[in-house]
């Protein structure tokens, strides 16, 4: 009887395991930079009656920046025959995501424009097996340079832009900036980073041809790296805007952004809802309504600026 009953508990925990539903969660970026947004996801699925460990089981894949592991991921994914996948990373991992749909609900959040990336057939009926949701990142560089312009006294002659050219968003992002700076009268320069080891000649680059700030785009690598990217716009006194609070949370000047943390909720919504039956065909995507704005005063005061009060009314959140 003893030896009974060492041995049946173990055994009768690995039947309920393998009974449970296994969600997918695959992520270009990594545990210690999205650790919040775990908890955000499990919080919404939880809100839906399902409790990592108890009736679900996520299996994580992160990337940690290497996005050209995202299809390896995906297809590990698959194989353990997981029930539904979220992907974080769907701006670099589409071809997956489209492999992966192929037998296993998606939902991702995105970035770009998941129509004009043929991911689906439309954002209010997707008519297949990926939903989400987007935030068409490259709408919001329009704002990041008017907010960029806003702060900088005088206003700069040059702005950069820093993009991952492997990105989806990178070629509309780069589209919109263009349109927004000719509007205006402002010249900006583009420039291209895809490992973390271009990032000091990219800097370097942007001494050299005196661009006086910088707005950063949106992209898995570059908040995986962001403490870098901070050091390096501290380093060379460069005014920048990044897309997400994180940056500004680190050290970063100034970000504007949809709520990140919405997104991983919603999704996590969506997970719910399919895991209890719904179809992703069904499930329109979800557009943002929350945008944040953060301001760090420490960073402006290393950097010789006054922040208007303009700004600081609008702030959502100011880093002292």
């Amino acid at each position: 009887m003893v030896g009974s009953a060492v041995l049946w508990p173990p055994a009768a925990y690995a039947a309920q395991q393998s009974a449970m539903p296994v969600v997918g969660f695959l992520s270009g970026r990594s545990l210690a930079s999205d650790s919040n947004l775990v908890t955000v996801f499990s919080q919404a699925l939880s809100e839906a009656g399902y409790v990592n460990g108890q009736n679900v089981a996520i299996e994580f894949r992160w990337a940690d920046g290497q996005l050209g592991r995202l299809p390896e991921l995906a297809a590990q994914l698959i194989e353990r025959k997981v029930a539904v996948i979220f992907a974080g990373a769907a701006d670099v991992g589409a071809g997956a995501l489209r492999v992966a749909a192929a037998t296993v609900p998606v939902v991702f959040a995105t970035g770009s424009d998941p129509v004009a990336a043929g991911l689906v057939a439309s954002l209010n009926r997707p008519g297949g097996n990926l939903t989400g949701v987007t935030v068409i990142t490259a709408a919001l560089w329009p704002k990041r340079l008017e907010l960029l312009r806003e702060l900088v006294s005088p206003t700069p002659s040059l702005i950069a832009f820093l993009v991952n050219p492997n990105n989806l968003t990178a070629a509309p992002a780069k589209r919109e900036l263009n349109d927004a700076a000719r509007r205006i009268g402002q010249d900006v320069m583009l420039l291209d980073a895809s490992t973390e080891s271009e990032f000091e000649p990219t800097f370097a680059t942007l001494s050299e041809k005196r661009a006086s700030a910088l707005v950063v785009s949106d992209d898995a690598l570059f908040t995986n790296r962001r403490e870098a990217l901070v050091a390096l716009a501290a380093r060379h006194a460069v005014p920048t805007i990044y897309g997400r609070r994180e940056f500004a949370a680190v050290g970063g000047l100034m970000s504007y952004g949809a709520s990140t943390v919405d997104q991983y909720y919603q999704s996590g919504v969506y997970v719910g809802r399919i895991l209890k039956g719904a179809k992703p065909a069904d499930l329109p995507f979800l557009q943002p309504t929350k945008f944040e704005l953060a301001i760090n005063i420490k960073t402006a005061k290393a950097l010789g600026l006054a922040v208007p009060s303009s700004l600081l009314s609008r702030a959502d959140e100011i880093i002292e």
